[in-house]
């Protein structure tokens, strides 16, 4: 294995959905020939590099491609080009064997609908990725108990999926992914389909875990104030093309063209607002001290 100061790194990555009668020839889009008709390009030359620890969010509207992408990045869906690298490790090259063990070990995903198994328990749920690795059954138990009770589902153990909320069920998904004690955590708008109040709850879960577990993740979402509460940075897409990269801050305050800047325009006035209290806050808590010390000197010079 190649050692690399990234833990993730992304290079040039394409990925062109065909029609049954198209061809796709790579060379056209490298070349840029443009477009070719029935062909839809998802993600095109993607690249970005994550450090260990870091959460890195990838924001865009339905259809940009962001879905896609992070599906690319364990082959769910096959790249057409470029290259993905993971503690060194090219996934792009890696035949089925070598595959299937960086998927059970290296990286974890936690999808949108949860994926549960409706037959098992919680704890046959969050196990049941350690049971295909081989983990004997009282290791793989005391580890998945471990992972629920990080997620605070202990008392749900033994409940199937059917009894549980929605948020719950996420819990579970999270716990899932924690369990393989993987690297790389994947999470595409894992809590798209919850309601605001649960939504923010498991925001919360989610940067508390993180504080305590320092998980390199990438997160996929639509929610503006979603990417800029957990990110340390974020990516703007659009058509499948990163149109702007870099701090939610930088993001908001430094959009790069009109399309970022109507994505992040109510955030940026939220805290244009914001900076400006705190800037009269600052001027009104002066103010006495200008006038109380600074008036008695001027009377006093008068006499």
């Amino acid at each position: 294995m190649e050692s690399s100061t990234y833990l993730l790194e992304v290079e040039n990555l394409w990925k062109v959905f065909v029609e049954k009668d198209s061809t796709l020839h790579m060379e056209d889009y490298l070349s840029g020939s443009g477009d070719v008709n029935g062909q839809v390009v998802a993600v095109r030359d993607v690249s970005f590099k994550l450090k260990e620890g870091e959460v890195y969010v990838i924001m865009g509207l339905s259809g940009s491609g962001k879905s896609t992408l992070i599906r690319c990045l364990l082959r769910l869906i096959e790249p057409d080009y470029g290259q993905i690298r993971v503690k060194g490790q090219d996934v792009t090259a890696m035949g089925l064997k070598e595959l299937t063990e960086f998927r059970r070990t290296q990286v974890a995903m936690v999808f949108q609908h949860y994926g549960l198994l409706p037959h098992r328990t919680v704890l046959e749920n969050v196990s049941f990725g350690l049971k295909l690795q081989g983990v004997k059954h009282k290791e793989r138990e005391k580890r998945a108990l471990q992972a629920i009770e990080k997620v605070g589902l202990l008392k749900w153990t033994k409940h199937y999926p059917e009894h549980l909320s929605g948020g719950m069920q996420q819990r579970v998904g999270i716990a899932r992914a924690l369990v393989q004690d993987a690297d790389l955590l994947l999470l595409d708008e894992p809590f798209s389909g919850l309601d605001p109040l649960i939504r923010g709850e498991m925001q919360d879960e989610l940067l508390r875990l993180q504080a305590e577990l320092k998980k390199t993740m990438v997160f996929v979402t639509h929610d503006l104030n979603e990417a800029l509460r957990l990110g340390d940075r974020m990516a703007v897409m659009k058509q499948g093309l990163f149109v702007q990269e870099g701090t939610p801050r930088d993001i908001v305050m430094n959009p790069a063209d009109e399309y970022v800047k109507r994505f992040v325009q109510n955030e940026r006035q939220v805290s244009l607002l914001t900076e400006t209290a705190e800037e009269k806050k600052k001027v009104s808590n002066l103010t006495p001290l200008i006038g109380g010390k600074q008036g008695k000197k001027a009377a006093g010079s008068g006499r």
